[in-house]
């Protein structure tokens, strides 16, 4: 799944040493070196995600990608920058209904700021409760593994071995 790939990339880049700062964010959208124009393509390559959704994107007003002489989507730095927020947001479960909103917001213009930014709070709010609603969960799954004998935490290799006979007390749950 390309959405997948993305988040592989994106936590390859930002590493394992703590949450990511926002430096490391500013990297992430660093696009210095991305030629430009690009052709749907490269755009799709790049991000990771189909022209297929990139096409859906324009579409839903969400972005604005200029034709060349034949017809063909070419797409300059500014419309890259913003597919990028578009795919992280998207990443981060924001709702297609609140994108749109929140780009209706931003070409509307800079009046608009403190509206974006009560949306940018409500969903890292959002964010943060699911991040503790999964950490939760993950602390329910090592628990377990560690009733089977199986041993738990960030280094662990998965061996893919098969799981010993669940002993009787545990069958519950």
């Amino acid at each position: 799944m390309a959405t997948d790939d993305l988040m592989t990339r994106a936590l390859e880049t930002v590493g394992d040493d703590g949450p990511p700062s926002v430096e490391a964010i500013h990297r992430l959208t660093d696009l210095a070196d991305v030629p430009e124009p690009m052709m749907i393509a490269e755009v799709s390559e790049l991000l990771g995600i189909s022209p297929h959704t990139l096409r859906y994107y324009e579409r839903a007003g969400l972005v604005e990608v200029a034709r060349d002489g034949n017809g063909h989507r070419v797409y300059d730095a500014h419309a890259v920058r913003r597919l990028v927020f578009l795919t992280r947001m998207r990443l981060s479960g924001m709702p297609m209904r609140d994108l749109q909103d929140y780009i209706s917001l931003v070409d509307a213009g800079e009046h608009t700021v403190p509206d974006r930014l009560d949306m940018l709070v409500e969903h890292r709010d959002t964010i943060r409760r699911r991040i503790r609603e999964l950490t939760l969960s993950l602390t329910a799954i090592e628990y377990k593994i560690t009733t089977y004998g199986g041993a738990t935490g960030p280094d662990v290799p998965d061996t893919g071995a098969a799981l010993p006979q669940e002993r009787p007390a545990l069958r519950a749950g």
